[in-house]
């Protein structure tokens, strides 16, 4: 029989799960990083780009200081104001009153220098001596963005060949991360595959010859026969287990009616000596002839595991009740109940709420995928030292 390598499949998931979460930290830090790293650059080119239009726009102040001096000396008539077609100029006097000029704005900032607004540079140069009257000369011209708009591509450029980069150097540092992990799991994987199939053949054995035994003589020991045939029956409960996570996405499933009324009180049966070593009292209060359309393998799976559950975790002398109507399965037991907080984790694969108790905490594993499969419902209602109930509804 070909085994399917579910153990690597999960394995895969979980690291998937891990190298996501790696790639979230790292590629977010470093986009962190990056981002504050192109701003400050951002900033500083910024103010470069500004300094440099600047420096053009008090070099254009130098020329028309240089052309109202001569005007100035020679007053020549008609006075012709001085004007360059790439920027406005204006004068004014000592009391900051306007003289003349290619423009007139309506508020200026006499306390700068130098100064932006409105997409548009502002020098304010002062004339000493006053030439013409005038004390101060304004200059102004549209701000250049095409500089700024280049240098914003650039910086996106690099951010996203930054981040390409970086997200591919995270991959390959994640899965030379998790390499290890995958080969120890491999390896398990493998010790479980060889394990289960070397169970397999003693397994059947003993049961069929307790079977046999039973059949043929009423012997002595039929105590110690018992925990022989209820240990078996745990093992190969184990073994059917083991084997349905293998092969859950490769075997194919035959659909057919399944009679759950009548499976149900097959598998009861099943637990039979489980039951008895543990003087458990069952309450069944089963709806005949409830059939659904699913593969007999996973409903076996499914309520083996229903039951296994409520009669491993239950009290000794507990009660067990069992309720199956129309549309759900009720499974209720006397445990000592779940932790609230709990519930969610013991749905995961080798959770468990009770570590004193065998297993490997696969059952609710299992369950959880059969549900998803076929659109069923599941819910536990439980909390510490009340009876556990596990519904299913379909």
């Amino acid at each position: 029989m070909r085994l399917l390598n579910i153990q690597v499949i999960d394995l895969l998931s979980s690291e998937k799960r891990s190298l996501v979460r790696f790639l979230a930290i790292y590629l977010s830090s470093t986009l962190i990083l990056f981002s504050l790293g192109s701003y400050m650059f951002y900033t500083f080119q910024k103010h470069q780009i500004i300094d440099n239009q600047n420096a053009k726009l008090q070099l254009e102040a130098e020329k028309l200081t240089q052309k109202l001096r001569e005007l100035h000396e020679t007053y020549k008539k008609p006075l012709l104001y001085p004007h360059d077609p790439s920027s406005d100029s204006a004068i004014y006097d000592v009391d900051r009153g306007y003289i003349f000029g290619t423009f007139k704005p309506k508020k200026i900032d006499w306390s700068k220098e130098f100064y932006k607004k409105e997409e548009k540079l502002y020098y304010l140069h002062s004339l000493n001596p006053y030439y013409l009257g005038a004390s101060s000369l304004l200059v102004s011209k549209d701000f250049n963005p095409k500089p700024l708009n280049e240098l914003v591509k650039m910086l996106l450029l690099f951010l996203v060949g930054a981040g390409v980069l970086f997200t591919l150097l995270g991959l390959f540092l994640g899965r030379l991360f998790t390499a290890p992990m995958r080969e120890s799991m491999e390896l398990m994987n493998r010790f479980i595959e060889d394990t289960t199939h070397e169970l397999n053949t003693p397994i059947s054995t003993i049961l069929t010859n307790i079977e046999l035994l039973d059949t043929i003589y009423n012997c002595e020991g039929q105590k110690e026969m018992r925990r022989i045939e209820m240990a078996s029956k745990t093992l190969s409960r184990l073994y059917e287990d083991l084997t349905f996570l293998k092969l859950n996405h490769n075997y194919h499933r035959a659909l057919e009616s399944v009679n759950i009324s009548t499976l149900l009180e097959e598998r009861i049966e099943f637990f039979h000596t489980l039951i008895e070593a543990k003087e458990i009292k069952i309450i069944k209060n089963l709806h005949p002839h409830i059939t659904l359309e699913m593969d007999r393998n996973d409903a076996i799976r499914l309520l083996d595991n229903l039951l296994s559950n409520a009669i491993k975790y239950n009290h000794k002398s507990g009660k067990l009740e069992v309720t199956l109507t129309t549309n759900r399965l009720v499974v209720q037991n006397d445990g000592d109940g779940i932790k609230k907080e709990d519930i969610s984790l013991i749905q995961n694969r080798f959770r468990r709420a009770n570590s004193s108790e065998g297993g490997f905490g696969i059952g609710l594993d299992i369950i959880g995928q059969v549900v998803t499969r076929y659109g069923f419902t599941f819910t536990i209602d439980s909390d510490t030292n009340q009876p556990t109930k596990v519904t299913l509804k379909w």
